[in-house]
């Protein structure tokens, strides 16, 4: 926690801005995991192996019914005393804590990823089956048809659903201020409780959020219409 005590925004520019590069850090790890557990996930539940697709869907259903917040206080002070009574149980002394970083890129992630599922899941089934049913025929293994014509037919039809998703992951960075961790939003309301200027801070946390999630908008849109480029000349 910062002990700024100043009236001035300008003290606290360093700051909101460290917390905005956090708050990114934080975003761009979970969504990456995020979408591997989600390709693993879709591929689980799309394949013959019946206790995979069992174990694909119950993650992807539990986890998107909890929510956010209370998955971050769980593995926060749940994994906190886990990690605690282990290493207590190997001979070391103390309380180990789990670092708020870790824990908002872990939950988040692992959210990301139940959803991704569904977005993957659904836009492979999108795929046309002559296109799958040729890569058999030429006798590409699984990975190759997976990297070759998977991944590439796919991605077109999970773009807007990946775009909703970030969107969304940008947001919620900001619940893991509960566990005084210094994103943006934490950041945000110690400066409006240092200075007493609540709406200046909020709004300046606010047009942040916003100027990201425009900025997001630009790129989604850009990489949607590089994918459908071929598709749009079919």
């Amino acid at each position: 926690m910062h002990g700024y005590q100043s009236e001035g925004l300008a003290d606290w520019a360093g700051p909101l801005l460290q917390g905005t590069l956090t708050t990114l850090e934080i975003a761009l790890a979970a969504y990456a995991i995020g979408i591997l557990l989600g390709l693993m996930g879709a591929l689980a539940k799309l394949g013959k192996v019946r206790v995979l697709a069992v174990i694909a869907s119950a993650y992807s259903t539990i986890v998107r019914a909890v929510p956010e917040l209370l998955l971050i206080i769980i593995l926060f002070y749940a994994g906190t005393q886990a990690l605690t009574a282990l290493m207590n149980a190997l001979g070391t002394d103390g309380r180990t804590e789990v670092s708020g970083f870790v824990a908002a890129i872990a939950v988040l992630a692992f959210v990301q990823g139940a959803y991704m599922t569904e977005v993957f899941r659904g836009a492979i089934l999108a795929i046309p089956k002559g296109q799958l049913e040729a890569a058999d025929a030429y006798g590409m293994t699984a990975f190759m048809k997976f990297r070759r014509i998977t991944v590439p037919a796919m991605l077109p039809n999970a773009l807007s659903g990946m775009s909703n998703l970030w969107l969304i992951l940008i947001k919620d960075t900001a619940l893991v201020s509960v566990v005084g961790f210094e994103e943006l939003f934490f950041t945000a309301q110690q400066a409006a409780a240092s200075t007493n200027k609540y709406f200046t801070f909020y709004a300046i946390a606010g047009v942040t959020y916003l100027m990201l999630t425009m900025a997001s908008n630009a790129v989604f849109s850009k990489a949607e219409k590089l994918a459908r480029h071929g598709q749009a000349r079919s």
